[in-house]
């Protein structure tokens, strides 16, 4: 894969409100960046373990957001989508107008929340593509987002400083920057993430029904196939079931293929269509991997911004 010079981002500091995987993996990157970072814990043995870590996490949100506001500092909203309407609510209260975005996998449910809880907020959704199948502070990295597809929401009426804000504290984390619609990132996400862990569950699940020998010999293919069943499952419900109306859609099409080879099977035994249509979508997948990577001026409109992501292009940095 071409390996992108990281551009030159700006150092506006960042507030972290969750420090979980994501969150606590946002802190270590952004100083790792050369940004002034602080952030909350939602217990205090986590806030305790970022201390001992040398990082500035407190579990007072309140002091946080005041110190984001006075600051003028980047919010992060790192906490899981249950939680996010109490956040809000503070975040209302004590930085209204503050620069804001999120790190939660749905885009159009956190949007509707933002607008009723923290309307003032100049708010920018982002979803960054990275993670493993555990969590805490512990699980963080300060390399988990390098190289990775950091979505950043690109509505119209997005405010362009905040997305730029946004889009750089991704590029400083050392992700490349996917614009796209809060929609179109609902949908495309139920299909190749929400869905993947819904699978996941059931071939665990299908497996473990089998007996003690089947279990024996699960090897490679069962253990990639449910890696994210181990993922916390109320962290699992939560991106889930919050993404229902595309996430149906999504679950519609897996169904129809099944049921289709579940047919062709027992009628024929012939499994090739399923199997071949399998691999070429695989080969398709690997061959995204290597995106076109593109730099854009400041000001570019949403529109265009959003063409760039239904292309499978990203973007690097500025011209």
């Amino acid at each position: 894969m071409r390996q992108v010079p990281l551009p030159t981002v700006s150092e506006r500091a960042v507030c972290v409100i969750g420090t979980g995987l994501i969150g606590g993996s946002l802190m270590r990157a952004a100083e790792k960046a050369g940004r002034a970072v602080w952030g909350t814990a939602a217990s205090p043995a986590t806030a305790a373990e970022a201390v001992t870590d040398g990082f500035d996490v407190t579990t007072d949100t309140a002091a946080a957001l005041r110190r984001a506001a006075d600051a003028d500092a980047l919010v992060v909203l790192a906490v899981p989508l249950p939680s996010l309407a109490g956040v809000l609510a503070l975040v209302g209260a004590y930085a209204p107008t503050c620069r804001l975005t999120d790190a939660v996998s749905v885009k159009v449910a956190v949007a509707d929340l933002v607008a009723e809880h923290a309307p003032h907020a100049r708010f920018v959704g982002g979803h960054p593509m990275a993670g493993t199948s555990e969590s805490g502070w512990a699980a963080g990295s300060a390399g988990l987002f390098t190289d990775a597809a950091w979505v950043v929401a690109s509505d119209d009426g997005a405010d362009p400083q905040v997305w730029a804000d946004v889009a750089e504290l991704a590029w400083a984390c050392g992700a490349h920057v996917v614009p796209a619609a809060s929609d179109e990132h609902d949908l495309a996400v139920a299909r190749i993430s929400h869905l993947p862990h819904l699978l996941a569950a059931v071939l665990a699940a299908v497996g473990a029904e089998g007996d003690e020998l089947a279990l024996a010999l699960a090897a490679g293919s069962f253990a990639d196939g449910t890696r994210v069943a181990g993922t916390r499952p109320e962290l699992v419900l939560a991106m889930c079931e919050g993404n229902r109306d595309a996430l149906l859609g999504a679950v519609d099409a897996a169904l129809g293929r099944l049921g289709a080879m579940r047919g062709a099977l027992a009628s024929t035994g012939g499994l090739a269509k399923t199997v071949e249509a399998g691999y070429e979508a695989r080969q398709r997948w690997a061959a995204a991997q290597d995106p076109e990577r593109l730099q854009i001026r400041r000001g570019t409109g949403m529109p265009a911004l959003r063409d760039i992501g239904r292309r499978g292009a990203v973007l690097t940095g500025w011209e």
